[in-house]
């Protein structure tokens, strides 16, 4: 577990100074980025000293060109007005592939050419070919166990953790987290299947879902998000709302979520007892969801806990990380959420890091607070994840009034 506690006030500033040039960066991305991403393995691997013969060259050069004018408009075309899936598959496989190649063409140019010049090994353009083959190598072996990390069921992370105001009557309460699903263009109907099973494996008191449950709407995804109905609680399956969803008509989604027998924590609690101890069970809709235009649709923390016992433990769930500013200030014990996909693609983690202030696992913020980020559960467009694995989460809430085991 990470202390963050002393570090929040100092960071305060800076984070949201960060967050503020991400926000003006984010405009120009869309442009400049994909020229980015094409053009420099291009000029790495074909321009930089190999004098490759010309067919090759130019050959190769096709190729980049082909992927620069490709990627926007399949990425367009499968995730604009039209949505069509076959084009958002290739679009977003090309975004992975680009963004895996341009960072080793960036890294391997530097550092192995570097490294290749210290120790005198070849001429000039046997080192740029070295690292042109380098950077091929490592591109193909990232992409193809990305891949398999991508489509592969999520293992299972165990924890556990404990809350200072937590009865004894509820130590031991098995919460499993999944999150950011993101069914979507590739058919994953038996992965969702086999993650449902897992989950009913770990025979779960409180199961929830922190959002992004795909990629489309509610009707159009419905195959693929229909096995949460057969997942399994002692006590309750609750969900809130992720910003995809506020892509993708949120209402439906909230509403083949009760479809599905799950309780949506729209701004709302329910109480989870045992023993003769209460544990408020809190969910907040999406911090995005008010810019979405939709009634009634956006992030009310004092709404949530309303009525609430406030010498209760609190367990909230909100999508995204960020939110647990709002939620130390309230005193919330623990706060469950997902987003981040980890980075997903390595290095994509430091700028997720800009805008998020947890990339993954347990840390401490405030006097009290304590929040869980997962890695996620499925993945969103590229199909592959790279020192970032998918997660199904299992916490154990522990009690420090607990009796020792015999």
């Amino acid at each position: 577990m990470t202390a963050t506690s002393e570090a929040r006030s100092g960071d305060g500033a800076a984070h949201a100074t960060g967050q503020n040039l991400v926000r003006r960066l984010m405009r120009y991305i869309p442009l400049v980025a994909p020229i980015l991403l094409w053009t420099v393995p291009c000029w790495v691997l074909l321009y930089t000293g190999q004098r490759w013969p010309l067919p090759v060259a130019l050959g190769g050069t096709l190729l980049f060109a082909l992927g620069l004018i490709t990627m926007p408009l399949a990425m367009a075309r499968g995730h604009g007005p039209r949505q069509q899936d076959w084009a958002a598959i290739v679009g977003d496989t090309l975004l992975g592939a680009s963004w895996v190649l341009f960072t080793w063409s960036v890294l391997l140019g530097v550092l192995l050419r570097l490294a290749l010049t210290v120790a005198d090994a070849g001429d000039g353009r046997s080192r740029a070919r070295i690292v042109s083959w380098a950077v091929l190598g490592t591109a193909a072996v990232l992409l193809a166990w990305g891949y398999a990390e991508a489509r592969r069921i999520p293992r299972v992370r165990r924890l556990d953790v404990q809350l200072p105001r937590l009865g004894a009557g509820l130590d031991g309460t098995r919460v499993v987290l999944i999150t950011d699903t993101h069914y979507g263009p590739l058919d994953r109907a038996r992965w969702s299947a086999r993650v449902c099973e897992t989950v009913n494996s770990l025979q779960a008191d409180l199961v929830c879902h922190t959002g992004d449950i795909a990629d489309g709407t509610a009707e159009r995804r419905r195959t693929q998000a229909a096995p949460l109905g057969t997942i399994e609680a002692t006590e309750a399956r609750v969900y809130v709302t992720g910003n995809h969803e506020y892509y993708s008509e949120a209402q439906g989604w909230v509403d083949l979520m009760g479809e599905l027998g799950w309780e949506a924590l729209r701004n709302r609690h329910l109480l989870l007892e045992r023993g003769g101890d209460t544990l408020v069970v809190a969910g907040v809709d999406d911090v995005t969801a008010e810019a979405s235009g939709l009634a009634g649709h956006r992030a009310h923390l004092a709404a949530a806990l309303q009525g609430a016992d406030s010498s209760h433990p609190v367990l909230l769930l909100a999508h995204q990380p960020k939110f647990v500013d709002r939620a130390a200030a309230r005193g919330v014990d623990l706060q469950l959420s997902g987003h981040t996909h980890g980075g997903q693609i390595w290095p994509f983690h430091h700028l997720v890091r800009i805008d998020q202030p947890a990339l993954a696992g347990l840390s401490r913020h405030g006097d009290r607070t304590l929040l869980y980020t997962s890695r996620g559960t499925g993945f969103w467009g590229p199909p592959f994840r790279i020192f970032a694995p998918s997660e199904i989460t299992l916490l154990v809430l522990r009690s420090p009034q607990r009796q020792p085991a015999p």
